[in-house]
């Protein structure tokens, strides 16, 4: 089985899925740290040096070699379902499960406001304000790949433990 995790940045899929790896013994692969470790740089400096489009790209073609793994939970990219026939091959993977971890707009700014620096999509804005809108726009564009995901999970005010369980009790 693979359980793919999936919703915006800064909701929580990485942390989630380490502690739900752990709970059913499966292997844990985030999607970024393999691209970056496949591309020996940073996503960072892919997008400065390559540009969003050959990121996207390349997400693509690791997030293909990843779903031919088996007993393994992934976390994806916030915008990995987004793009190309990413979310058809999500789901039509044999043996996947889609987990949407769904955050407000506040949870996500909250949690994203100190990480500008670290995430190419926001570097460029300045204020709350600027995310906050940043934030509503492109969740708008997303939730439609997101909501087709298997199960959905409202991830505001719960513990890693919590959506964890709420997870495997969902999925099994």
């Amino acid at each position: 089985m693979k359980i793919l995790l999936m919703g915006y940045m800064g909701s929580g899929k990485s942390t989630v899925g380490k502690r739900l790896a752990e709970i059913l013994k499966f292997d844990f692969i985030d999607l970024d740290a393999f691209i970056e470790q496949n591309e020996n740089q940073s996503i960072v400096n892919l997008f400065k040096a390559k540009g969003e489009i050959y990121f996207r790209k390349k997400e693509s073609l690791y997030l293909n070699e990843i779903l031919l793994k088996k007993n393994v939970v992934i976390s994806l990219g916030g915008g990995t379902p987004c793009y190309g026939t990413n979310m058809n091959r999500i789901l039509t993977s044999e043996n996947a499960r889609s987990v949407y971890l769904k955050l407000s707009i506040p949870s996500l700014v909250s949690r994203l406001n100190d990480e500008t620096t670290k995430r190419p999509l926001i570097a460029h804005l300045k204020t709350d304000e600027e995310l906050v809108e940043f934030i509503g726009k492109h969740l708008f564009e997303r939730s439609p790949f997101y909501n087709r995901a298997d199960l959905t999970v409202s991830a505001d005010y719960k513990t890693v433990d919590e959506l964890t369980e709420e997870i495997v009790a969902n999925l099994f």
